[in-house]
C-alpha cells in the first residue's frame, strides 16, 4: 500500500517539538468518564493477566477494540483512556488489558512482559472470542504496537475471521535501533523514566525468585539497552539483548500480515527514529499503511484544537474502523 506523509501539522505552536508533544499529553491530559470492570484470567503457566472492560453506550455492542499499552504503561495511560471513551460513545465495548505486572499487582512467574509476548495477547484474544464478539479489532500503542504487528505477522493467514483490522501508533518496529537511540543524551529523560519503574520490579522478583534472579546485576545497568542484555533476555529465554531484539521487532514479521493495518508514526519521534522503520516493506504491502505524520511526538498526538477532548490520534481511529 502507499506510504502516506503528511505535511500538515498536528500540534499547537506552544509544543514545538517532539519532546514536548510527547511529554504534555503524557504530564497533564486528564481523561475523566471511563469506568473499568476487571476480569483476571489465568495463563497456562499459572500466572495472572489483568483485563479491564470499558463498555459501548449501546449495552447490545457486538464490537470490540483490544488495546494493548506501552513500556511500562498500562490501562489508564491518558491514551489508553482517551480511545476508549471516544469508542465507547460510538458503539465500541474496549478492553484495555494489563502486561504482566502492570495492572498494579505483581505477577506471579519469573517472567515478566515483553516486546514479543504473543502468547498472551494470544489468551486475550480468545477470552473475547469466547464472549460472542462478531468483530474484534487490534490497537496497540508503541510496544504494545509492536506486539500487536508481531501477533498479526504470526498468524497469517490462520487469523480468526472475526479479528477485522489493527490500527497501532508509534510503533518501535526494529528494537535494536530504538534502544540505542533512547541512551542519546537528549532521550535520556524517556531512559531514566522506564528504568525507574524497572528496577522496582526487578528487586521484587529478585525476593520471589533468588535463583533466578540477582538484583546485585542492577549496578551494571545504565541504560534500557543494558537492562534488556542483563535481565529481559535471559528470564524469557533469549541470548541477549540483540537476539531478543532479532526475534522480536515486528519489521520481521509484518510481510505475513493479511488483515488491514494502519500504522501511524510521527517523523519527529524521539524515541521512534523515522529510518528504523522498514519503508519500503511497507510501500509494498498488500495490507499493511503507514502513515508519517509531520509531528505529534511518541503516543502524543494532540491537536492544535482540542474539541471535546478527542485528540487527533483518536479522530483517526475513528476514521480507520469506519
Amino acid at each position: 500500500m502507499p506510504l502516506i506523509e503528511t505535511a500538515t501539522t498536528i500540534s499547537p505552536y506552544w509544543l514545538p517539538n517532539g519532546h514536548f508533544q510527547s511529554i504534555y499529553p503524557a504530564l497533564f491530559r486528564r481523561v475523566n468518564g471511563v469506568n473499568y470492570h476487571r476480569e483476571r484470567i489465568v495463563t497456562s503457566d499459572e500466572d495472572f493477566l489483568d483485563l479491564d472492560w470499558s463498555y459501548a453506550e449501546n449495552p447490545k455492542s457486538r464490537k470490540l477494540v483490544i488495546l494493548s499499552h506501552g513500556l511500562e504503561g498500562n490501562s489508564t495511560r491518558q491514551y489508553i483512556l482517551g480511545m476508549v471513551k471516544l469508542l465507547n460513545q460510538h458503539g465500541f465495548d474496549c478492553l484495555a488489558w494489563n502486561f504482566r505486572g502492570c495492572g498494579g499487582e505483581m505477577n506471579r512467574t519469573a517472567r515478566f512482559y515483553h516486546s514479543g509476548a504473543t502468547d498472551d495477547l494470544d489468551l486475550v484474544i480468545q477470552n473475547a472470542l469466547n464472549k460472542g464478539y462478531e468483530q474484534i479489532h487490534l490497537f496497540g500503542f508503541s510496544l504494545g504496537g509492536n506486539l500487536t504487528l508481531k501477533f498479526l505477522g504470526e498468524s497469517g493467514l490462520n487469523l480468526n475471521a472475526r479479528i477485522k483490522n489493527a490500527l497501532v501508533f508509534s510503533v518501535p518496529m526494529d528494537l535494536r535501533a530504538c534502544s540505542l537511540s533512547i541512551t542519546q543524551p537528549r532521550n535520556s529523560v524517556y531512559m531514566h523514566r522506564f528504568l525507574n519503574t524497572l528496577r522496582p520490579k526487578v528487586n521484587a522478583k529478585a525476593v520471589q525468585f533468588p535463583d533466578r534472579i540477582n538484583v546485585n546485576d542492577q549496578k551494571h545497568v545504565r541504560t534500557l539497552y543494558d537492562f534488556d542484555h542483563i535481565f529481559t533476555a535471559p528470564l524469557h529465554g533469549f541470548n541477549g539483548a540483540d537476539h531478543y531484539y532479532e526475534q522480536c521487532s515486528s519489521k520481521f514479521f509484518i510481510k505475513d500480515i493479511a488483515v488491514p493495518t494502519m500504522v501511524i508514526n510521527a517523523k519527529n519521534d524521539p524515541i521512534v527514529p523515522y529510518n528504523s522503520l522498514p519503508l519500503e516493506e511497507l510501500k509494498a504491502h498488500a495490507k499493511v499503511c503507514l502513515v508519517a505524520t509531520a509531528d505529534g511526538g511518541h503516543c502524543g498526538f494532540r491537536p492544535a484544537k482540542v474539541k471535546n477532548g478527542v485528540y487527533w490520534s483518536e479522530e483517526r481511529a475513528l476514521e480507520f474502523l469506519s
